[in-house]
């Protein structure tokens, strides 16, 4: 994962959405302490920083510093790079000893992820029985009909042959992620639960977003630019206004949420 966002990480701070306060809100309510939390996959900040005003600490970890090098600094944030795979050692020295973790997040990228492996670390760092994870993805913009048509032929037409093997899995709203965990208290299932961000963009940003994604940077790698003058002339058309102007430009949310119980 680190290779293919090392030359993201600025596309993906400035374009990348944030998050629904509602979504740390729900998160929050499902953890009965609020000392610690391992947002994994950090990326640039975009989750630490919300779960920074819920918990004491937040330790946010990726295994790109180009990344990193683009979150915002916070007193009780920690940010670590770390290598794809840890050893417990690596573990307890780089994130938490055991059973100290209240709640590990993950947004857009448990897809990325060695499951088994991670879910060990997963139940090695967190509280018992009601530490909590929460993972979450956010699948196409919505907004205007023009820009999403043209958007959906280069995410599912152009780009398609370039998806890493996790891409089924956001398309498909993580329904069929593994997610070996218990429901949290006051649900009878671990989701997807169903939200909504949205962000204010311009064009710019809006093929910035478009370029941040790892299939673009796949294609690129191979010599294939998905995005050209033709297809940026068709986003342009269909903006509106010449290309210039802002619209709002929505992302439904889909969390997937458990504790790890006895």
């Amino acid at each position: 994962m680190a290779d293919l966002f090392l030359k993201q990480g600025k596309d993906y701070s400035v374009s990348r959405p944030g998050y629904p306060e509602e979504v740390f809100q729900f998160i929050a309510s499902k953890t009965p302490q609020h000392d610690l939390a391992w947002d994994v996959g950090t990326g640039s900040g975009q989750a630490a920083i919300s779960l920074a005003g819920i918990y004491k600490n937040v330790i946010a970890t990726d295994t790109s510093q180009n990344q990193l090098d683009f979150a915002p600094k916070l007193p009780n944030v920690r940010y670590q790079c770390t290598p794809p795979g840890m050893s417990t050692t690596e573990l307890e020295r780089n994130v938490a000893v055991p059973a100290s973790v209240d709640v590990v997040t993950i947004a857009q990228a448990l897809h990325w992820f060695d499951l088994p492996t991670f879910y060990q670390q997963v139940k090695w760092v967190l509280k018992r029985p009601h530490g909590v994870i929460a993972a979450w993805c956010y699948t196409t913009p919505e907004g205007n009909d023009n820009v999403d048509s043209i958007f959906r032929r280069v995410y599912f037409v152009d780009s398609r042959a370039y998806w890493s093997p996790g891409r089924n899995l956001v398309v498909d709203k993580y329904r069929s992620i593994d997610f070996p965990f218990e429901p949290v208290d006051g649900a009878d299932h671990t989701g997807p639960f169903e939200f909504k961000t949205e962000r204010l963009m311009d064009l710019d940003e809006y093929l910035a977003y478009t370029r941040s994604a790892s299939a673009y940077q796949t294609a690129r790698d191979k010599g294939v630019e998905l995005l050209t003058d033709d297809v940026i002339e068709d986003f342009k058309r269909a903006w509106g206004e010449d290309g210039n102007g802002q619209k709002v430009v929505k992302f439904p949310v889909y969390l997937r949420i458990g504790k790890l119980g006895n």
